[in-house]
């Protein structure tokens, strides 16, 4: 009998120590986790918004490589919202990641790094928007055996990105030509921008008998950005140099560091030689240029996506006032000028002519919305639009380019407009012609990897 009484004791005991421990640990707890929830509730209402106006606007097409996400695999655990640099394009929506503002991705590709479940899958292109890619080993080499591509035209636009593909596809290439016998020549890079200097740089430090060609300047796309405009904004590791730590710099200042570098290091690189055509050699390839031929074991192509440049087919486009990049916006000062596009190239130029002294800006998009521009040169456009300083005309045509003006269509109206100066950046034509003539396979990426 004692003996059951003793145990009612413990189990009393035992009760009374469980129920303490609950009101002692429980009570915290509970209140943690209603304060978590509701800030978790608030933040997915703030990110079903964003991506509410979002869709409205008609800001749904990602403009590089980004992230799609397996809401099978998600745990909502924000990981990858708190990785992603930007700060702002992904979000919480019913406890599942969702990209909720597509067109300020710019394919840093961190989010998928931070996913604990695997679930982020890097892509290319959208089921709506096809996007032109080599195909491509994981060591960069092409279908053609010693073709290799990095950068830009490989689908990597980030500057950081280009620059690190440059160096590691010079690793790959070293590896490949360790392994052949056959022409003197071991390397011709193609390209002098990001990834071509890089590779350049790798290529140097090896002490390879390399070849650089570049048809313009030392920076490729770099070097025709508008003047001041933001380029890099993360550490980079360049061969010979090292880690690069830059947190914020522009066109400029980054040229000089680069050209800089040109002159420590020594590195060569053949200036306005363009490269006109690959063939198979003796083997290796035959790339001829403007300024010669150079039978090589390995060809690295680094010239970017843009190709040539995309022209309108409009009447009179052949005029010396047409161009197709921005230089220098000070020479437009004192003049109307139109500029045609939709992309960031396009806002940019216009934001930057804009603020020159007693100019006229007219921006002319055949779509209804900046869809493809980052949200900061959406916003610039849209203070100086709210100042006067900028005309712009969506579901717009340019249908005729005259000598002192421009005929542009909306909505079925013809507008006649005082003109100086057109600068058409519609983007360019991957050289998909090019690739497949010299054996290079090309595929069409529809939200694919």
């Amino acid at each position: 009998m004692q003996f059951i009484i003793d145990l009612i004791d413990l189990v009393w005991i035992s009760i009374q120590n469980n129920i303490t421990a609950l009101l002692a640990f429980g009570i915290p707890l509970t209140a943690f986790t209603a304060v978590h929830l509701s800030k978790r509730g608030k933040a997915s209402k703030k990110s079903l918004n964003a991506f509410i106006n979002v869709k409205n606007a008609g800001l749904t097409e990602p403009t590089s490589l980004h992230p799609l996400i397996n809401p099978n695999l998600c745990v909502g655990c924000a990981s990858c919202v708190t990785a992603c640099p930007e700060g702002n394009v992904l979000g919480i929506i019913s406890n599942r990641v969702h990209l909720i503002n597509p067109t300020h991705c710019i394919g840093h590709g961190a989010c998928k790094a931070a996913c604990p479940m695997d679930a982020i899958t890097l892509v290319f292109g959208t089921a709506k928007r096809g996007v032109d890619i080599p195909v491509l080993q994981p060591n960069f080499e092409t279908n053609m055996p010693g073709i290799f591509i990095a950068g830009e035209l490989g689908g990597m636009g980030l500057i950081r990105n280009a620059v690190e593909q440059g160096r590691q596809a010079m690793e790959s290439i070293k590896q490949y030509i360790q392994q052949i016998q056959g022409p003197p020549i071991d390397i011709v890079i193609i390209g002098a921008g990001p990834s071509g200097f890089s590779a350049s740089l790798g290529a140097h430090a090896a002490k390879l008998n390399y070849v650089t060609v570049e048809q313009d300047s030392l920076g490729g796309t770099v070097y025709h950005f508008p003047r001041g405009k933001l380029v890099m904004t993360a550490p980079v590791e360049l061969p010979i140099i090292g880690k690069v730590k830059v947190n914020e710099t522009n066109k400029e200042s980054l040229l000089e560091f680069w050209n800089a570098i040109e002159k420590k290091t020594k590195v060569r690189i053949n200036y306005k030689e363009r490269m006109e055509m690959i063939t198979a050699h003796e083997g290796g390839y035959l790339v001829k240029t403007t300024k010669g031929e150079y039978h090589t074991k390995t060809v690295l192509l680094s010239i970017g996506r843009r190709g040539t440049p995309r022209k309108l087919g409009a009447k009179g486009e052949e005029q010396a006032k047409v161009v197709y990049n921005l230089i220098d916006p000070e020479q437009y000062q004192n003049m109307h000028v139109l500029v045609v596009g939709g992309g960031n190239s396009a806002l940019e130029a216009a934001t930057s002519i804009a603020e020159q002294p007693g100019t006229t800006v007219t921006l002319s998009y055949r779509s209804a919305a900046f869809s493809r521009a980052a949200e900061k040169n959406r916003e610039n456009l849209a203070q100086l639009e709210s100042k006067n300083r900028i005309t712009v005309m969506l579901k717009s045509n340019v249908k005729e380019i005259k000598s002192e003006s421009v005929i542009i269509e909306q909505n079925g109206e013809h507008t006649e407009i005082p003109n100086q100066g057109v600068i058409i950046s519609a983007g360019g034509i991957l050289p998909t012609p090019f690739l497949k003539k010299i054996g290079i396979q090309v595929e069409t990426k529809f939200g694919t990897p």
